[in-house]
């Protein structure tokens, strides 16, 4: 009997604190529509394009009456904004409990790298707001070189070296800050900085740094 069980489906992982803990730095308004209407809606259009695939390879659907690279960039999009989001959420800690200045591997690796933490910062920040249109800003650790790399990359098609992980993600889509901050997305960001959760990208770095 085969033991084929095809793709599986994501499901939309909780919030790791209350929809206002963030606040006053993102309003609770700006997390329920965030994460209860787009965050759910690349976990519902991930698993609508998991659906399709599967009808592929059950032969529902028989070549000639799909179109190949669309049914895949509709996956990649949904499933990275999917990812992606989740990453967010557990990148930002409750207000009071976040920001400030790094410590651990990460903090001592910043420093090591950028000079001082505020180099980092001002950097991270300068990428963050000359990204246009809407898109991520990232910190990603390259194994090879020890190095973390600062990136931006557009929708949720990703500007990405391969195997690099991502420790540190900023959402800069208007859905992210539109309500509260309009068009002020410097801002934002500025604020942003008082949510980072250095403890969960210090972790995610040591992990990586084990392996």
């Amino acid at each position: 009997m085969s033991s084929l069980t095809y793709l599986k489906k994501y499901e939309l992982p909780p919030l790791p604190y209350n929809v206002d803990a963030l606040e006053p730095y993102i309003s609770k308004d700006i997390i329920d529509v965030h994460y209860n209407g787009h965050h759910k809606g690349y976990v519902n259009g991930a698993n609508s394009f998991v659906d399709r695939v599967n009808k592929v390879l059950k032969g529902e659907i028989s070549a000639g009456q799909y179109d190949i690279q669309g049914l895949l960039r509709g996956l990649v999009f949904n499933i990275n904004g999917h990812k992606l989001h989740s990453l967010y959420w557990q990148n930002m800690a409750p207000a009071g409990k976040g920001g400030g200045k790094p410590g651990g591997a990460i903090g001592d690796l910043i420093e090591k790298q950028y000079g001082s933490f505020e180099k980092f910062k001002a950097l991270f920040t300068e990428a963050a707001n000359s990204l246009p249109g809407t898109g991520w800003t990232v910190l990603y650790y390259e194994v090879e070189n020890d190095n973390l790399q600062i990136m931006t990359f557009e929708n949720h098609f990703q500007n990405h070296i391969a195997e690099l992980p991502i420790l540190l993600i900023l959402d800069e889509f208007e859905h992210a800050y539109y309500l509260q901050y309009k068009n002020k997305r410097a801002d934002y960001v500025n604020n942003w900085w008082n949510l980072v959760n250095w403890d969960f990208a210090d972790k995610k770095l040591q992990q990586v740094m084990k392996k």
